[in-house]
């Protein structure tokens, strides 16, 4: 079988699309500048003072910048000075110009923690990773503000990544994931590294081992997920004939045939791959996926049943299976056994309340009982989240290799 390349996730991480505006009392505190007694005017000094820091905390950067201007020059040696105009700098996107005063604001003061963090993000920012990464691990591991702690930790991710060293810069997208797990930048730079991680491991797979079971695999799976299910299948049946009880793969051919007969209508692939998972379980009769496909490829054939038989089989080695409750819940409905049904629907929205079939085979168990209020609210709650997903339709995510047939509500039904 001729392999084709695994997907590219590739990271481009040298320019960055990193927010930079930070709270001002995150980055540099905007200490008073004292006036020096030999040459300069006091009140010209506090009067630009007063000036650079009101524009600095209202994000009026251009004004900031020439009041702080202003202030290096009468006040040279004054290190608050320098690292207020480096920040200012730094919000302007002027990295190498924040880099020649932050240095100049340190080797005046070298006691001005924060502004060692920012210049080491000011050097991230201009390419000089290695001189970057000392203060950048400082500021994200030890700095007990969460703003500065946030941004070190990406610059950090993104230096290590430009460095290649690949495990690290995973290493530390994790414990951001743990630190801000609703950070909708951290989301997408998490994405791009680790996407990026899992294609260079495959590609190493595809060098030491072009010709290993895993790489095959690796290669049918990524096939699967692009939906290039000839390639799949393909590739599935090359790790058959290298091991036929490898576990998993007569399940995940059978998923990938399920699917292509899906798109093509083919009677024959349907048939293949309910033999696939027959197959799966006769080598692993615990495998609840095979089971659950065996079980809603019959109850919707009407072979309820048998049906029933698998979905129980699939519940009794993962009672937690939502999928397989809604099913099972269904064939209970369709069998005239609503109290039976009713137990399974219950438990299947409470595992996943955002289920709109099994709310509304709830709400069918509870009319067939004669629940009227509760019919009501299971009805309402199925409406709610029906009217959901139609507002995000457009919205799709992609699907993983071992994802189950979801359960559907047939055009046919009725509340």
């Amino acid at each position: 079988m001729a392999l084709q390349p695994l997907l590219n996730y590739g990271v481009e991480m040298h320019r960055s699309a990193m927010k930079h505006s930070l709270p001002m009392a995150a980055l540099v505190s905007l200490l008073s500048v004292y006036a020096s007694a030999q040459s300069t005017d006091t009140s010209l000094v506090e009067r630009y003072e007063e000036e650079g820091q009101r524009a600095l905390a209202e994000g009026r950067y251009a004004e900031a910048e020439s009041a702080y201007e202003k202030l290096r020059e009468m006040e040279p040696g004054t290190a608050e000075v320098r690292a207020n105009l480096g920040l200012i700098y730094f919000e302007e996107r002027k990295f190498a110009l924040a880099v020649t005063e932050l240095r100049g604001a340190l080797k005046l003061k070298p006691g001005l923690t924060k502004t060692e963090t920012l210049l080491s993000m000011a050097l991230s920012e201009v390419g000089q990773y290695k001189e970057a990464v000392r203060g950048l691990e400082k500021g994200f591991h030890h700095s007990t503000d969460p703003e500065l702690r946030r941004m070190s930790g990406l610059q950090l991710q993104r230096a290590y990544a430009n460095l290649g060293q690949n495990s690290k810069s995973v290493e530390v997208g994790l414990e951001l994931a743990r630190l801000f797990p609703d950070d909708a930048e951290v989301l997408y730079y998490n994405g791009k590294i680790f996407g990026n991680y899992a294609f260079l491991n495959m590609k190493k797979l595809s060098e030491v081992a072009p010709n290993s079971i895993w790489r095959y695999q690796s290669a049918a799976e990524a096939f699967q997920a692009q939906g290039s299910y000839d390639a799949a299948i393909t590739g599935y049946r090359s790790v058959l004939e290298m091991d036929p009880r490898r576990p998993g793969i007569h399940y995940r051919l059978g998923q990938t045939l399920l699917s292509r007969s899906r798109q093509t209508g083919s009677a024959d692939d349907l048939a293949q791959a309910l033999i696939e998972f027959q197959q799966e379980l006769h080598f692993d009769p615990s495998n609840a996926n095979a089971a659950y496909e065996l079980g809603e490829a019959y109850r919707r054939s009407a072979r309820m049943e048998d049906a029933q038989q698998f979905f129980e089989t699939a519940i009794k080695y993962y009672p937690d299976f939502e999928e397989a409750l809604v099913g099972l819940g269904s064939i209970f409905l369709e069998v005239n056994k609503p109290e039976l049904a009713l137990t399974h629907l219950q438990k299947a929205v409470t595992l996943d309340p955002e289920d709109e079939v099994a709310w509304y085979r709830l709400s069918r168990a509870q009319k067939l009982l004669g629940n009227v209020a509760l019919q009501q609210k299971a009805l309402a709650e199925f409406q709610r989240l029906h009217q959901k997903r139609l507002q995000q339709a457009g919205v799709k995510e992609p699907k993983s290799p071992s994802e189950v047939s979801k359960q559907v509500i047939e055009p046919s039904a009725e509340p």
